[in-house]
């Protein structure tokens, strides 16, 4: 059957939080920022797997303390930015071993209220994912838990019926969804244009969801892809997971009640889910941008 061999395999530290609070001594007004980091690092690590001998292997301990000592010396500013950083401090300043990082961020909003007090903003989370080789580095940004709701509008008839469909035919029902999305860029960004890109991204995806009269799920998704790459050249690429969370009517016939549409009962599971990828014929190859 031929030699057992040791294949693929990486390691790194999972969900480093980060709060930095940033003081401004002449105007009082402070700033906030809430992020989670995950490192994940490839490279010859046959030692540690087949002899035990852990000398290159930096432990992700470090991986966390470089999280934070970045942060401090630099802060934070956009997340690509920051992912970039410490992807290039663990692949060039630590073990000869490693070859490759990925990094993935996520931001979590706060709202000022004043000067020095913040609430929590519970909508979407910003994300960035960075991979870097030792030379060559990808951005990939994103988008987790938009959640957008038609109350009407939708549609969803002339389907394909087995014997087990009972799902009736509809020209008119709510439509809500908790999208999950990524995009490819072509070329690195720099400072607060990462940030312009990610809000027109998210607009983009916004408007065209409110603003489509759907057939099936299937069609948002390609609608939401396309219009996103029209609206911004400098993407290559959009990967899309869309749940169809269901409202169905609740039954008040019991109680003597009608019920036009008007109460309806949220059901996250079972639910339908759709995932696709929307890119341009000539994008550049994504290199390691998904890996």
């Amino acid at each position: 059957m031929g030699d057992i061999v040791f294949g693929d395999n990486q390691y790194g530290k999972v969900a480093c939080r980060l709060v930095r609070v940033s003081h401004d001594g002449q105007s009082g007004r402070n700033g906030l920022q809430d992020i989670t980091v995950t490192t994940t690092l490839a490279g010859d690590f046959d030692g540690p797997h087949l002899h035990g001998d852990n000398r290159h292997l930096l432990p992700t301990d470090s991986h966390k303390n470089a999280v934070y000592a970045l942060a401090r010396r630099h802060g934070i500013g956009q997340l690509e930015d920051f992912g970039l950083r410490l992807a290039r401090h663990l692949v060039h300043d630590t073990a000869p071993t490693i070859r490759r990082a990925r990094i993935h961020l996520q931001e979590h909003p706060w709202q000022r209220v004043n000067a020095t007090a913040f609430r929590r903003y519970s909508g979407e989370t910003r994300t960035a994912t960075i991979t870097y080789d030792g030379t060559t580095a990808w951005a990939v940004t994103g988008i987790d838990d938009l959640a957008l709701f038609q109350t009407a509008g939708s549609q969803f008839h002339s389907f394909f019926k087995d014997r087990y469909t009972t799902l009736p035919e509809t020209t008119d029902r709510s439509y809500a969804t908790l999208i999950r999305a990524q995009w490819r860029h072509t070329d690195l960004l720099e400072g607060e244009a990462w940030r312009a890109s990610y809000e027109q991204s998210r607009d983009s995806l916004i408007d065209t969801f409110c603003t489509i009269r759907s057939t099936s799920t299937q069609q948002v998704l390609h609608a939401l892809g396309r219009r996103l790459l029209e609206s911004c050249p400098s993407l290559a690429e959009v990967r899309l997971h869309m749940p169809n969370l269901h409202h169905p009517a609740a039954d008040l016939t019991p109680f003597g009640l009608d019920n036009p549409g008007e109460i309806l009962i949220p059901i996250d599971r079972p639910h339908g889910l759709m995932e696709g990828t929307v890119l341009r014929e000539n994008a550049p190859a994504p290199g390691l941008s998904w890996w």
